[in-house]
């Protein structure tokens, strides 16, 4: 039977999710056979697995700093918010229902804990070690006696805790000290120590707040994490939205229920993006409409906000309007939807020639595809979707070359006159397209061509682990794991 480690932290945003991606290609580096595990994520940052079910964005990048494949097992509870403090629950990759947060905690989560306790025993017997990552804090009053995500995941795991804090928030110790005040004798017992999170300064100065820390709990500092500039994603709990304006004014419609939001981080890295909420802030030169959970609702708030005028008077001044998932079904002339919304037929923006159709199946693959749009054209690329809409267009974006490796040959997204629209998460991690598209609306504006640099996510996850090992005593984990 492997072991288990967890990492738990005093607030959401703490570290948790990185500290567990860096902690899993620690391991990995270090010879071990080690999975990523978390009960129950809340998220709409999510990716296909290998099975072809949907998994939290976290759980899929801490699986490739294990060095394997994606899988439902790592992720079994996926919660994606609805609105109206609703979620669509997914279990093992495949939704299984609507429900609002009080029906799901009195009702679904017991059954759900057990179901995914059962795959968390597979994973121990099956691996040297399985890193779990906590969810919120672990002594949320109200929530505790429903948690299947902190200590009582940890419990049935036999698991040793590391509790981890955002020391660039301020009031870390006190929030150490408070986690530990409110958790039971038990729960304390499983803890292994502390890690300071995001630290900028001399670390010899939190020494009189370590010795407090050990007289009065008996548990060390394991580790003072410096803060890091790095391109890995981040959970989308308390991300900020940046509102970067480049030499090219390229504006993101931050949708009620907006999904995937790293779809754009190249664009971020590259030029500078501009988050918008409001239709007199829409002046760009390019105007792009995100993925949505929700995508005739997001329509909806758009046109009952004045924001899709805004959109087609930019779009008459001359930008550039791209939509991707959502964003393209609700750019193109109409949208039936009988399932996630079931308002019927509804008008789209109709700045694309295509129409949307929803069904009960949804479709969650890797893809790759040829590019048909004029300036990328032929170009090959890579990506994923994850939708439930079937689109027609006569004017293709692209033609899907590959499902999950296997060969096919079907046209998706469409182009209009100014606009194109796209299934294809993920179409900005394609670099050589990135920059194909940035220098295409660069000379219409006369400027200099850039180089788009690549990076990749296996880089990155090297070089944050390795941040992170030369400020965390690994030995010690090591030894109280037993490894």
């Amino acid at each position: 039977m492997g072991r288990a480690l967890m990492i738990q932290g005093t607030s959401s945003g703490a570290g948790k999710s990185l500290l567990t991606t860096a902690l899993c290609r620690i391991f990995s580096n270090l010879g071990y056979d080690v999975v990523p595990f978390k009960s129950q994520n809340m998220s709409l940052n999510s990716a296909p697995s290998i099975e072809g079910g949907e998994m939290s964005r976290a759980q899929y990048l801490q699986a490739i700093a294990c060095r394997k494949k994606p899988s439902v097992r790592f992720n079994p509870i996926l919660l994606k918010p609805e609105g109206n403090m609703r979620s669509q629950v997914v279990f093992m990759g495949k939704p299984i229902g609507s429900v609002s947060a009080k029906d799901y905690m009195l009702s679904q989560k017991e059954e759900l804990f057990q179901k995914a306790m059962k795959v968390l025993d597979g994973l121990k017997e099956e691996h040297d070690l399985v890193i779990i990552e906590g969810a919120g804090s672990p002594v949320e009053i109200n929530l505790k006696d429903y948690d299947i995500a902190n200590m009582r995941v940890a419990r049935f795991a036999g698991a040793k805790v590391i509790l981890v804090t955002d020391i660039d928030r301020g009031g870390s110790f006190a929030s150490i000290v408070g986690t530990m005040e409110l958790l039971n004798e038990e729960e304390r017992d499983l803890v292994l120590g502390f890690v300071f999170n995001k630290f900028r300064g001399d670390a010899s100065l939190l020494k009189p707040g370590f010795d407090y820390l050990e007289k009065r709990y008996g548990k060390p500092a394991l580790g003072v994490i410096p803060y890091v500039e790095h391109r890995l994603p981040e959970e989308d709990s308390l991300v900020e939205f940046p509102k970067v304006r480049g030499e090219l004014h390229i504006q993101i419609v931050r949708l009620p229920h907006m999904s995937n939001f790293t779809d754009f981080e190249p664009l971020h890295w590259a030029n500078g993006v501009d988050y918008v909420t409001k239709a007199e802030e829409i002046k760009g030169d390019v105007v792009i409409i995100p993925g949505s959970k929700n995508t005739v609702e997001d329509l909806l708030w758009m046109r009952e906000n004045g924001i899709e005028d805004a959109i087609l008077e930019a779009y008459k001044d001359g930008a550039f309007v791209l939509g991707i998932c959502g964003g393209f079904q609700m750019l193109g002339k109409e949208i039936i939807d009988e399932f996630e919304s079931k308002r019927g037929k509804v008008e789209g923006i109709g700045l694309l020639p295509a129409k949307t159709v929803f069904k009960a199946e949804k479709r969650t693959n890797h893809l790759e595809a040829r590019v048909l749009w004029g300036p990328a054209g032929g170009m090959g690329v890579e990506g994923y979707e994850i939708r439930m809409g079937r689109s027609l267009s006569e004017r293709p974006f692209s033609v899907i070359t590959s499902v999950n490796g296997a060969g096919t040959f079907e046209p998706e997204g469409a182009i209009g006159e100014r606009a194109i629209g796209t299934y294809l998460h993920g179409i900005f991690h394609n670099f050589a397209f990135t920059e194909r598209f940035l220098n295409y609306l660069r000379q219409e504006r006369g400027l200099e061509p850039i180089s788009v640099g690549g990076w990749s996510i296996e880089e990155e996850i090297e070089k944050f682990a390795r941040v992170v090992g030369e400020n965390l005593d690994v030995g010690r984990i090591l030894g109280e794991l037993g490894l």
